[in-house]
């Protein structure tokens, strides 16, 4: 692949996805400045604490040149903070005083949706566009998606009905972590996004 994916290095696990990269021989970077988004094909958000990245991103002046991007289409791929980042709204009833949101999601997460850390889980989930089999879906203090706008497709859901993978143009949220497995399809997919929206732009 031809085409260079940074990933968000400002705080949670952007090493985990940097290495899945690596795996799939996908020229990657790491992302701390506006500088260093010049030239990328794609955007990664890792898991985190979504309130310390999002006050990282305004700190550091992130906000509006990741939201320029990615409404000229750029692909931007969130994975569970990543998720809540990219959302438009956070459920009032567990949205940070201060949460810095990207809005470029039509969704609205409900955050820590399982409950603490205690109640992390792990189960298998069919995703749309990877088809089967299922991936193993790894959920961390992770957020749900509790209303979907117009222009969202759900790409993946738990077994109650619950959306957990979203998708609004190349704009992608996952509350599970694909990077703390070693199924590398949902990361050779979105490369494969990133690669084709590069094609189109040149």
């Amino acid at each position: 692949m031809s085409v260079t994916v940074g990933v968000l290095a400002l705080q949670g696990d952007f090493a985990e996805h940097l290495a899945a990269l690596e795996q799939l021989g996908v020229p990657a970077r790491d992302v701390r400045s506006a500088h260093d988004l010049t030239g990328l094909a794609g955007l990664i958000i890792p898991g985190g604490e979504s309130t310390t990245i999002g006050r990282l991103l305004e700190r550091f002046d992130l906000v509006e040149p990741i939201r320029s991007l990615a409404r000229a289409g750029m692909p931007v791929w969130g994975t569970c903070a990543g998720l809540i980042l990219l959302a438009r709204e956070v459920d009032p009833e567990t949205r940070a005083r201060h949460q810095p949101l990207l809005g470029l999601l039509d969704v609205t997460v409900r955050r820590n949706a399982f409950g603490s850390q205690r109640e992390s889980f792990e189960c298998d989930l069919l995703v749309e566009p990877l088809g089967p089999p299922p991936i193993r879906a790894v959920f961390i203090r992770a957020p749900v998606v509790s209303a979907v706008g117009p222009g969202v497709a759900v790409l993946a859901r738990l077994p109650d009905g619950t959306p957990v993978a979203v998708r609004q143009g190349t704009v992608i949220g996952t509350a599970f972590h694909p990077e703390l497995t070693d199924d590398l399809r949902f990361h050779a997919w979105f490369c494969s996004l990133a690669e084709r929206a590069t094609l189109q732009v040149t």
